[in-house]
């Protein structure tokens, strides 16, 4: 039974999954579904009521039935490297591969259906709260006065991006920033702005979740620090034990969002409550593994290495 792994060729990430799945004999493929078709090929058939599909790269064939696991860990748009790429073509392409998948019984961390909608981040903050999270108050919108108001009742907001990704075209960067309740807010007008009330906070938490295991580290925050991974405090990420009840909303949370994979984010303010701010379902841990020594890679090649139930 083979792991499939659907990222770029340059993630080191997945570098240190690959190594820890060589290190447990557990066969593995992995390939960008931005080589198909090119590098990657794809065949299936459909006989008498069963699909039978294959991939194959220059070194490797494996049949789909073949599949324990799946890892959607940073998988580039299908056909997107084809010599003539096409918005039909990578859409040819994604149905295909993932059409095939879907007729396996594979695992899969995660499923592309619940991932994308755990990206929605006004989805993940409903979800959050309905099973147990601390929250802060946020509004969404393109109204500068709504935005005026929110920021004039909570006085020192953030303002973060909605979809949590940084924008390629105009080419700029959105990091959360702290804006103050006397800014200009006419801007908002031009698209829709997330505010969210600012937690003053002593530590930052990553809690990165694993199938069953729940690995966290915590990073003392500097003076006014709105974000955990820019900004250099004087601390590292250091291991942390994650309190029960946080463990009870993260295992709920996850059954509801359906996911296999999480990285939680976490601000923790002088009483000792972890405010939940967003949930990566593919979120970058190599950072942390490496600052504060936690086995997440391990876990995941545990997880993707176990045999189907």
């Amino acid at each position: 039974m083979t792991v499939l792994i659907l990222t770029c060729k340059e993630d080191v990430t997945a570098d240190m999954v690959v190594a820890e799945l060589h290190a447990r004999s557990v066969p593995l493929l992995r390939f960008d579904p931005g080589d198909i078709p090119g590098e990657v090929g794809l065949n299936a058939e459909y006989v008498r009521g069963k699909v039978r599909g294959y991939i194959s790269t220059d070194s490797r064939l494996v049949a789909v039935d073949c599949v324990r696991s799946v890892w959607m860990r940073r998988p580039g748009t299908p056909a997107s490297h084809a010599p003539d790429p096409s918005d039909w073509l990578s859409l040819e392409s994604e149905h295909a591969l993932y059409g095939m998948l879907e007729c396996s019984a594979a695992r899969w961390m995660n499923h592309p259906s619940m991932a994308a909608r755990a990206r929605y981040k006004p989805w993940q903050l409903v979800i959050a709260h309905r099973n147990g999270f601390p929250v802060p108050a946020t509004v969404i919108t393109t109204r500068p006065n709504v935005a005026q108001q929110f920021a004039s009742q909570y006085r020192q907001v953030v303002a973060k991006s909605v979809s949590g990704k940084p924008p390629g075209d105009p080419p700029m960067e959105l990091r959360t920033t702290i804006v103050p309740p006397d800014a200009d807010f006419d801007s908002v007008a031009a698209g829709p702005t997330m505010l969210q009330r600012y937690i003053a906070k002593r530590a930052d938490i990553r809690l990165t979740s694993i199938g069953d295991d729940h690995l966290a580290a915590r990073k003392i925050a500097g003076p006014e620090q709105v974000d955990g991974r820019f900004g250099e405090t004087g601390h590292c990420w250091e291991p942390v034990e994650v309190p029960a009840r946080v463990l009870r909303f993260v295992e709920a949370y996850k059954k509801v969002a359906e996911l296999s994979y999480g990285a939680f984010d976490f601000a923790e303010d002088d009483e000792g409550t972890w405010w939940f701010l967003e949930c990566n379902q593919g979120g970058q841990f190599g950072f942390i593994e490496l600052e504060a020594g936690l086995p997440i890679a391990a876990s995941v090649a545990s997880w993707l290495g176990a045999s189907p139930p």
